[in-house]
């Protein structure tokens, strides 16, 4: 027992002195720490892709087994590269599909239907089907939801970056690098819309015209206030007229248009409320207000 009391006090002694140097002894220069602040760097993408995984590989070869017509095809490709996802995700994607639209009923079958016995009930083999259903349109709804997701990111940052794009513009910066110079800051170092700009500003770096690389990249982000950005950029280089004053007007107006739709959504509030509050509200109110009036009510009839 003495060597018990003994290896509990040394551990605790220890656990001690450690919880109260640890910081001493973690502690970093204030120079480092600033410095690994500022000189983040964007990681260079490899250019040979890495091996897909087996389970990956088995994905993608399900999806290529479903048949889809060009205009499928082309529409849940557009979807992916909005959502941010390569060209030749669709396979793996309707291989997701396939997989949960096998993977529900299976699960489904396994914990209900085999211990209960009820192998051909209509209540089963309708949840079966439905399991199958919800299976196959789940990645969909997810794919919607990350695209929708997405382009209020993409809309929400449009106005900050095209400040900062004026910024440099009037800086003496020429438009690409001041659409370099842009997507380089802290802020927007994992933002999808500095990423497309990235990639447009090395389409325009291999040899494709800006504007052309510029237009693609609004067809990638399928949102219009970037289409709008991109045909102003246009119709200015074809003019001749001042960029940065065109930059300051646009970026004015995306600034008033989100605050139009905050203040739409703000209004929506006491709409959305009522249901909530005639439903779950009002009734405990009632129940709390109203309950003791008819709990003396009763009694007072009971003694009579």
């Amino acid at each position: 027992m003495l060597y018990v009391i003994t290896a509990a006090v040394f551990l605790s002694i220890a656990l001690l002195t450690w919880a109260l140097l640890y910081p001493t002894i973690s502690r970093r220069s204030m120079v480092m720490e600033r410095l690994e602040k500022f000189g983040e760097k964007e990681r260079i993408q490899p250019l040979v892709e890495d091996r897909k995984k087996k389970w990956q590989e088995f994905v993608e070869q399900a999806g290529a087994a479903i048949p889809l017509s060009d205009k499928e095809q082309s529409k849940y490709t557009q979807l992916l590269v909005a959502a941010g996802y390569g060209k030749g995700s669709v396979y793996a994607f309707m291989g997701s599909k396939l997989l949960l639209a096998a993977l529900l009923p299976f699960v489904f079958v396994l914990f209900y239907v085999v211990p209960t016995g009820k192998y051909a009930d209509p209540m089963s083999l309708l949840l079966l089907v439905s399991m199958a259903i919800i299976g196959f349109l789940l990645p969909s709804y997810w794919l919607y939801r990350k695209v929708n997701r997405r382009k209020e990111q993409i809309f929400h940052t449009l106005p900050d970056l095209l400040d900062l794009i004026t910024v440099s513009v009037e800086a003496g910066l020429s438009m690409d690098a001041a659409l370099i110079r842009a997507t380089e800051t802290p802020q927007f170092a994992n933002d999808p819309l500095a990423m497309e700009i990235r990639n447009a500003s090395r389409e325009t770096r291999a040899g494709k015209p800006r504007i052309e690389a510029l237009k693609d990249m609004a067809e990638r982000t399928m949102v219009d206030d970037v289409k709008a950005f991109v045909t102003m950029l246009a119709q200015t280089e074809r003019f001749g007229t001042s960029l940065s004053q065109a930059l300051r007007v646009h970026a004015d107006s995306l600034r008033t248009k989100r605050r139009q739709i905050a203040e739409e959504a703000a209004a929506k509030t006491a709409i959305k409320l009522l249901f909530p509050l005639a439903f779950f509200v009002f009734p405990a109110l009632l129940v709390v207000i109203l309950g003791p009036a008819f709990i003396q009510i009763s009694k007072v009839l009971t003694k009579q």
